[in-house]
């Protein structure tokens, strides 16, 4: 496995940082916000992610409207968000720029792509002059960077084609960042190489320019010193990265194994809930069924079917969904049928932003039925909270034959945290008592 040899600069030690990763949505920028999580959580630190990804689709290059960001908060001590205002941003063009300046710290740290800096560029972004010799970023500790240059020199040999080499210029990105955070790289060493096992051109060539990165920093007279971020206090034990939608899935998992019955699980496809239908899919081995239905009601239904057979009957689904599943949702009330319903809000009314978080759906869970028709309303805090609640919901769900609306959004759907795993006999019990009557 490749390593790379630290040359010492002067370090200041910080005890939070917020970093935004930004660009085009083919730049790589959620790749490389998602690698440079996995070493800050191998780092020892607290962490909380978001990925923030366009709302249009295929938006043209190099407009404000095809902005892909990464955002991610660590630190020495407990982190709750994945922050409001950014310390550092990491920007390939002048759009990644122009979307992401306005939520900046003041004097926060630019590490802008140099050679995504063209006038046809800075005129899709909507800047009359460039703001990097207008005096627009003088609150602000600049560095231009030429990452496209530098990462075409590094891959001058390379086989590849000068569109494969163009799409590893995020690894360079990522070097520099992780020099500049005294982040271990070994596990984006190892994760290249696994990743990339049957491509070794592409594998040779994003640890090349990751390491040129990396040592761009260490070497370069732009930035004088190197930040370091102590270790956070943690709890002993046995942790993993996870995202709210992948701990309701193992939530759902947990229950249904506790219960000793089988998991049914019925959806239709709709972002941002549609990861809970894949992760699932993904673990047949414990007695998980997952059904995609025609439509949001054909689901709702396919999962009362199944509570009424004997089974752990759940479905999931985002705001729009949740106004078709209303009426069936009466009949599991009138059914007196145990039924999760989990909600991954979207911003907006009707079909919304499916991209955008917002707790939109509040009053619509707790009172968008017919007639008298109360059930339980539960709404997670954080991406590993989402585990203890939809366990918490299957509890209620059975213990008390009624249907559980379990709120989440995209924030918490996509973002992640290092979530301590729990011990599956620490558990709360899931006694089922079926009528013999």
């Amino acid at each position: 496995m490749p390593s790379v040899e630290t040359r010492q600069k002067p370090q200041q030690e910080v005890p939070l940082v917020t970093i935004r990763f930004a660009g085009d949505s083919g730049d790589g920028m959620q790749l490389a916000g998602e690698r440079f999580s996995a070493e800050t959580a191998f780092a020892g630190n607290d962490l909380r992610t978001y990925p923030d990804f366009p709302a249009e689709i295929r938006a043209p290059a190099g407009t404000l409207s095809g902005v892909s960001g990464f955002q991610i908060s660590f630190g020495s001590r407990e982190v709750h968000t994945p922050g409001d205002a950014p310390d550092v941003l990491v920007a390939m063009n002048p759009a990644a720029l122009k979307a992401s300046l306005s939520m900046l710290n003041t004097g926060a740290i630019l590490i802008l792509n140099a050679d995504g800096w063209t006038d046809t560029n800075i005129k899709k972004a909507g800047y009359d002059s460039d703001p990097l010799h207008d005096g627009g970023l003088a609150g602000y500790r600049v560095y231009p960077v030429p990452i496209g240059r530098l990462n075409e020199e590094t891959l001058r040999t390379s086989p590849l084609s000068t569109k494969q080499k163009n799409r590893c210029k995020n690894f360079f990105a990522l070097g520099l960042l992780s020099w500049m955070y005294s982040r271990p790289v070994e596990p984006t060493f190892h994760w290249i190489e696994e990743k990339f096992s049957r491509n070794p051109d592409i594998a040779k060539a994003n640890t090349e320019t990751f390491q040129a990165g990396y040592h761009f920093g260490e070497t370069t007279e732009l930035f004088t010193f190197q930040f370091v971020v102590a270790k956070a206090r943690i709890e002993h034990g046995l942790y993993r990265k996870i995202s709210g939608n992948e701990a309701m899935a193992l939530g759902c998992i947990a229950a249904a194994q506790k219960a000793g019955k089988s998991l049914v699980y019925a959806s239709y496809p709709i972002t941002p809930a549609s990861d809970i239908l894949h992760e699932l899919s993904r673990h047949k081995a414990y007695d998980v069924r997952t059904f995609q239905a025609e439509d949001e009601i054909a689901a709702v239904c396919a999962a009362i079917g199944a509570s009424f057979a004997g089974e752990l009957g759940v479905t999931g689904t985002s705001g729009p969904g949740l106004d078709l599943k209303g009426e069936a949702i009466g009949l599991a009330v009138m059914a007196e049928l145990p039924l999760v319903i989990m909600n991954i809000q979207r911003g907006g009314p009707s079909t919304g932003l499916p991209t955008k978080p917002e707790q939109s759906d509040l009053l619509h869970a707790i009172f968008g039925r017919h007639g008298e028709c109360p059930l339980v309303v539960l709404a997670a805090k954080t991406p590993g909270d989402c585990f203890d609640t939809v366990y918490e919901a299957f509890r209620l769900a059975t213990t008390y034959m009624t249907p559980v609306i379990v709120l989440s959004d995209a924030f918490l759907a996509n973002g992640t945290e290092p979530w301590k795993i729990p011990i599956f006999g620490s558990l709360p019990k899931l006694d089922i008592v079926h009528p013999t009557d």
